[in-house]
């Protein structure tokens, strides 16, 4: 089962940034108020820092129990592990210094330091993965749903590329095309680092939530085609589905090309 998208629309990328705040602090908080603990997939790229930034500065922050939410996040440029190109080191700056969280349960992808090439690494992460999933068992998940390798995401977030590559899945290239993995290593990425590691596609779609968010108008046409029924390999950003909900946020000026049957307010968003 996946989520057909829903679409919301704000007017600029600081608007947007403080809406996806406000909706993973909300969906946080509902998350632990029925589980206990909550799982979120981070997101590199400027519209996801600025994200997590907002978390950081919302007064609203506080009603969750950041000590007992996992952290991981959906690819990670393979360099040493303080470079500040890496997601990890941008995700800490913005906001898991600024809240108290388990180290214990934040998930960073492995480095350079760490792993003599991407593959490695990614072979690591798949570790990681199924590690936490094995301890976690099936709880508050419909028997047969969950994916054994995997824990359960609530919430996944992805940036999209101009070219509407996701994580650090490019078109027509090895990484989208992966199956029967949960990562992946990419030595041939398009845009610098050529080295990444990434979740699969279908670690991704394992989400009970999907989260795209895009700014600006170089992303509207990836918006454009990812919407309109593309195919996967072309436009990875049309194959992300979340199993309960996929939720497409963007800025006005990323909506330019979309078809108009889609476009909605952030409240349809919502529903």
């Amino acid at each position: 089962m996946s989520a057909e998208p829903r679409v919301g629309i704000h007017p600029s990328q600081a608007s947007l940034a403080a809406a996806v705040a406000a909706r993973l602090i909300t969906r946080l908080v509902d998350v632990q108020s029925e589980l206990g603990t909550a799982t979120v997939v981070l997101t590199g790229g400027s519209i996801g820092t600025a994200a997590l930034q907002a978390v950081a500065e919302s007064p609203a922050h506080r009603a969750v129990d950041w000590s007992r939410v996992h952290f991981w996040w959906g690819d990670e440029r393979f360099l040493p592990a303080d470079d500040p190109d890496r997601n990890a080191v941008q995700a800490r700056s913005a906001l898991l210094e600024h809240i108290p969280v388990d180290p214990r349960k934040v998930h960073e992808f492995g480095s350079t330091d760490d792993f003599p090439d991407q593959d490695a690494a990614a072979e690591d992460y798949a570790r990681q993965l199924a590690e936490v999933a094995s301890a976690e068992g099936t709880e508050g998940v419909g028997a047969g749903e969950q994916d054994p390798r995997l824990p359960r995401f609530d919430v996944l977030l992805l940036g999209v590329g101009p070219d509407a590559h996701i994580a650090s899945l490019f078109p027509e290239l090895g990484g989208i095309r992966t199956r029967g993995s949960t990562t992946v290593g990419v030595a041939d990425a398009p845009k610098p680092p050529p080295q990444r590691v990434s979740l699969t596609l279908e670690a991704i779609n394992s989400a009970q939530e999907v989260w795209l968010t895009v700014s600006g108008s170089d992303k509207a046409g990836a918006v454009g085609l990812a919407l309109a029924g593309a195919g996967h390999v072309q436009v990875p950003a049309a194959g992300a589905r979340g199993r309960l909900r996929t939720l497409w946020l963007v800025d006005q000026d990323a909506a330019e090309q979309l078809p108009g049957r889609l476009i909605t307010s952030d409240d349809d968003a919502d529903d």
